[in-house]
């Protein structure tokens, strides 16, 4: 017998209260709060946004160097009121090798970070929130949005809201004397601003086909650390990134470090996750590149304070979805509005969410917002500088597919041709990066070797548990594992001898593990550490089988990563 679910009826919800769905959230009360001063007839939606963590801030992470264009641009008289921490000062790009670091200069104009900002997503999401709040939009933390209600509408199918998760189900999903049935959020039209791998896109991308004639979306796994140094041995604003070493010349990604306020300092490592070698784990590379002798000096007498992991979607304009459908629009990371070149992605989510309140404004004035309506959504994307920023970078990721030096000459070339790829090509191709990895027992395979391993020192290094510890991330034990893999024992015979269990290392928090077993034929079996898991959809991304779907935890688990 179905559960009797409370309905919420509303006229707009963005789920998630990321920088995305909070700048859209402001921007539309905003613009209804001016109509309605003009004197025309009055505009009164209800709007709400959705969250899935304990506060607004807890499951927001970026490196960042924010550029402050969107900020401008949402609130140009108070912009500067922003919680930053510093503009930045001084700025290096430093190549490694195992022992040494050569200083680059001039540095790439993709790097050149005058004018932006050092700054803690958390407490950008937090003021945001508190200005969302001011307008008289409901920020509701806790409701993880795990489902998108569709109907059949004239014969076609239409998102008409979410469904929020249970509360209160045991591990095996029974109810608990504490159940409490999700809430069904009916409206008009829904914005997705979910984040990278978003639950609900995900969803609506196989129901609409939103990816035909795309690229396959890539992504990144960004790990980072805060830092509390020794009293001026970072200036806050200064900026260094990071190429070569610990990854090499074929592993996409790279370092950097940003000085923060009271000195605090962001350290961090971007691996992209479309690696060859089954054995890499990424979190034990971020631990060596802290080893590197310009960083192991830079943290000695410091204490780690706070940790947390990411993905990070870098497949670029050809791998944009389609961001709208009858009902719905995507902005921020679940719709790839991220610049992989400058690793820079929350002005371009505050702008598309800004965007897509423009569209949903436009459409309550002529109350009309069917798919005709939405659609405009695309074109003000392409008519907009999100367009003008990322086709001239539209195959920078691709590139890489040929390794790291490769990868920096196209960018090279790529400056003076507006972007296109090899061969003077407009679009380059791309394959989802779990395809790249290659099976150990093939011949291109068997002489893969794991990289050294990083000891745990517990001051400059650190495993796995004691990272998760330091991201304050904190799940109710009796619930259903949201991490759902479709075949577990697939894991224990077929990925054992083809990959050697690859989630036991790119999962950067020890959520995976091969257990031995005596019940299982095999003597093994998958153990799920579900909390531990800090909400990054590394697995979701990078499973070779593509057989684990990440779907939300009951509301208010997972990490808090209120002070990163």
């Amino acid at each position: 017998m179905a559960e009797e679910r409370e309905t919420l009826e509303l006229d707009v919800v963005f789920v998630g209260a990321g920088p995305a769905s909070l700048a859209g959230a402001y921007h539309l009360g905003k613009l209804i709060e001016r109509h309605n001063a003009g004197g025309g007839t009055p505009l009164e939606p209800s709007i709400a946004v959705l969250e899935k963590g304990k506060e607004v801030s807890s499951h927001a992470l970026s490196g960042a160097v924010v550029d402050p264009r969107a900020f401008r641009e949402l609130m140009p008289d108070d912009w500067q009121q922003a919680p930053f921490e510093a503009p930045v000062a001084d700025e290096k790009f430093l190549w490694l090798t195992a022992g040494r670091a050569l200083s680059l200069k001039p540095l790439p104009p993709p790097l050149r970070n005058r004018g932006k900002y050092v700054a803690s997503l958390g407490k950008l999401t937090s003021w945001l929130a508190e200005k969302v709040e001011e307008l008289g939009i409901d920020v509701f933390c806790e409701f993880p949005a795990v489902q998108a209600l569709v109907e059949e509408v004239d014969g076609k199918p239409r998102v008409v809201g979410v469904r929020t998760g249970d509360r209160g189900r045991d591990r095996e999903g029974k109810p608990k004397p504490s159940f409490e049935p999700g809430v069904d959020v009916k409206s008009r039209v829904v914005v997705l601003g979910e984040g990278p791998r978003g639950t609900l896109a995900k969803q609506l991308e196989k129901r609409f086909d939103l990816a035909a004639g795309r690229n396959a979306m890539t992504y990144a796994i960004g790990l980072k650390e805060i830092w509390e140094l020794p009293a001026g041995r970072l200036a806050p604003g200064d900026v260094v990134h990071t190429a070569g070493w610990p990854l090499g010349l074929s592993t996409f990604g790279g370092g950097f470090v940003y000085g923060m306020q009271d000195d605090l300092a962001i350290v961090g490592l971007v691996v992209g996750l479309d690696y060859r070698n089954p054995l890499l784990d990424p979190h034990t590379e971020f631990q060596r590149f802290k080893t590197h002798p310009r960083f192991a000096s830079l943290l000695d007498g410091g204490t780690m304070r706070f940790y947390g992991a990411k993905a990070i979607p870098e497949g670029g304009w050809w791998a944009m979805p389609r961001p709208y459908g009858d009902g719905f629009l995507i902005c921020g990371d679940s719709g790839g509005f991220l610049n992989s070149q400058k690793l820079k992605g929350i002005h371009l989510a505050m702008k598309s969410g800004m965007l897509a309140a423009e569209t949903i404004f436009e459409g309550l004035l002529e109350d009309r917002l069917d798919e005709t309506r939405l659609a405009r959504y695309q074109q003000k994307v392409e008519s907009s500088w999100i367009r003008d920023e990322l086709y001239p970078v539209r195959n920078f990721h691709q590139a890489f597919d040929k390794g790291v030096p490769a990868g920096f000459f196209q960018a090279a070339v790529g400056l003076l041709t507006g972007g296109r790829g090899w061969g003077f090509r407009d679009r380059l191709p791309s394959h989802p990066g779990h395809r790249r990895m290659v099976r150990l027992d093939r011949p291109e395979g068997r002489g893969l070797e794991p990289p050294p391993p990083v000891p745990a020192d517990g001051k400059l290094t650190f495993d796995k548990l004691a990272d998760v510890y330091n991201s304050g991330t904190a799940h109710e034990e009796d619930q259903p594992v949201h991490l759902l893999v479709a075949d577990p024992e697939h894991c224990v015979t077929v990925c054992a001898r083809e990959y050697r269990n690859p989630c036991q290392r790119f999962c950067p928090a020890a959520v995976y593990e091969i257990v031995d077993d005596p019940s299982h034929a095999s003597g093994k079996r998958l153990q799920i550490n579900a909390s531990n898991c800090v909400h990054c959809k590394t697995c979701d991304v990078m499973d070779p089988y593509q057989i684990i779907t990440w779907v939300p935890p009951e509301g208010g688990g997972g990490p808090n990563y209120k002070k990163m």
